[in-house]
């Protein structure tokens, strides 16, 4: 029992680890993008798909949301499906 509590442990360690540097990266071409002022839908939502992966996290989570504000002002109706997406994806049913 012991060593299943420590490889979930080591397992959580690194799934942390590689959250930390997609954040980093996903910053990188997120603000990219809004100092640039794009407006370019596939750029926006392969943003969005990728980030979608690593929103366990509470800082994905805060940049996904950074950039869903952003493109719901391009476009509603595309904003409200990631927004979906992540509910159905990572939201608990109580908190909906």
């Amino acid at each position: 029992m012991d060593d299943l509590v420590k490889s979930i442990g080591e397992l959580v360690k690194t799934r942390n680890q590689i959250a930390r540097r997609a954040e980093q990266q996903y910053t990188l071409e997120v603000e990219a993008l809004l100092k640039a002022q794009s407006r370019e839908p596939r750029r926006i939502e392969h943003l969005l798909g990728g980030m979608l992966d690593f929103c366990f996290d509470s800082e994905m989570l805060r940049l996904y949301k950074k950039l869903c504000r952003y493109y719901f002002k391009i476009d509603p109706e595309a904003t409200a499906s990631y927004v979906y997406a992540y509910r159905d994806m990572w939201d608990e049913e109580g908190e909906r």
